[in-house]
């Protein structure tokens, strides 16, 4: 209900505080109030974004992942494909500090492997008379780093002639931790490199259409709407068949990634198309357009930064989309083959109901998939959030 017009020739209310003036007070917010009116378009949206605290965890989660990718050799306690058919399907150690009242430091107790006989099944105990702490900054099992440099020395490593599967074994005796922690390299970078594919064509499809219209807009319109009505998986799925089964282990991590990379580009076509759409009547296109700049020029200069971080929120949110196909692919065994290590390969290991009820520690690569896509879309709201600071 709106306050009452007042009569005329009647004198109009005001408010004056009544607290006594004190200069610093005032000098300080109006410091405050400058620094927030000359702060930058990029510091105001890193003044929001901080306040968005699950984001900006995401966003560090996100980047000691992506750091981890660089260093997978020295993080792993075992070698890739180091085995021990002695501990197959050995369920997880605990990690232990104290035995028998007495502080040791972190280690793990030894165990013994018996058959049962009825179920045929091996059956592991910890033996703890058999102490074996855990080393750190230590030599274990041998690796090229990178392909170039050799060397043997990891994070975490077991004791001397002892063993450490902190999140058990698969069926042929392998670490399934230095798995996982092997298989973030492809995993996490197959959705950067799709991206980056898909973020190009939908810059340039969509922005030409966008800013020329006519017939071409027609036309991508319609093979958007084609391309979105198939079904996604059956699609990824025909397409990842027809690559040829002699391809190198390399070929298919790059075919695999280009194909995610075409068909994830129409969402973003269809939101720089409907950007450019109302960008191009502004007078800064048309003052560019008579000085002669040309369409490339207006599109890549003058229209795509003024929503670039519109499109940095998307890439954000169209990653972890990327990162399920190729889990999706993997474990279908349409996607990466072996000797390629990726957490959807990591899961073919539990695709019988029988695996998972005897051996349920295969399923922990499923448990990085998760965090790493509500971490995407955590980090995607608030850097969508701090696109427009002034909100």
């Amino acid at each position: 209900m709106t306050a009452p017009l007042p009569r005329p020739g009647a004198p109009l209310e005001h408010y004056v505080s009544t607290a006594a003036f004190d200069p610093e007070q005032f000098e300080a917010m109006s410091a405050g109030q400058a620094r927030y009116y000359m702060a930058s378009q990029k510091q105001l949206m890193w003044w929001k974004f901080k306040r968005h605290k699950l984001a900006l965890a995401s966003g560090i989660f996100l980047l000691l992942l992506y750091g981890m990718t660089l260093i997978v050799e020295f993080l792993a306690p075992y070698g890739l494909h180091t085995r021990n058919v002695e501990y197959i399907h050995s369920p997880p150690q605990a990690v232990h500090f104290f035995d028998k009242g007495r502080f040791v430091g972190p280690f793990v107790y030894g165990r013994k492997m018996t058959l049962d006989l009825d179920t045929l099944r091996r059956v592991y105990t910890d033996n703890t008379a058999d102490v074996q702490p855990i080393r750190f900054f230590c030599r274990g099992d041998a690796y090229r780093f990178w392909g170039l440099v050799d060397s043997n020395v990891h994070l975490v490593c077991p004791a001397v002639g002892g063993q450490m599967y902190l999140l058990g074994t698969d069926r042929l005796g392998r670490d399934v931790l230095s798995r996982i922690i092997y298989g973030a390299r492809i995993s996490l970078t197959i959705g950067l490199i799709g991206i980056a594919i898909s973020f190009v064509l939908g810059i340039v499809i969509g922005g030409l259409a966008g800013y020329h219209g006519g017939l071409f807009d027609l036309l991508v319109q319609r093979v958007i709407e084609v391309l979105q009505s198939l079904p996604s998986l059956p699609l990824w799925m025909a397409l990842a068949a027809i690559m040829p089964v002699s391809w190198s282990p390399i070929l298919i991590y790059f075919g695999i990634t280009i194909i995610l990379g075409i068909l994830d580009w129409t969402g973003l076509a269809r939101a720089v198309r409907s950007k450019l759409l109302s960008l191009r009547e502004e007078d800064y296109v048309l003052a560019a357009q008579l000085m002669g700049a040309s369409t490339p020029r207006v599109i890549g200069r003058h229209l795509v930064p003024g929503f670039m971080s519109h499109l940095i929120a998307t890439a954000t949110i169209s990653i972890p989309s990327m990162i399920l196909g190729e889990t999706a692919l993997s474990f279908l065994g349409l996607g990466l083959r072996p000797p390629i290590t990726s957490w959807g390969i990591l899961l073919t290991e539990a695709r019988s109901v029988s695996v998972i009820a005897f051996y349920p520690w295969l399923l922990f690569p499923m448990v990085p998939v998760i965090l790493v896509i509500l971490a995407f879309n955590f980090l995607g709201d608030g850097l969508r959030d701090a696109a427009d600071p002034y909100k």
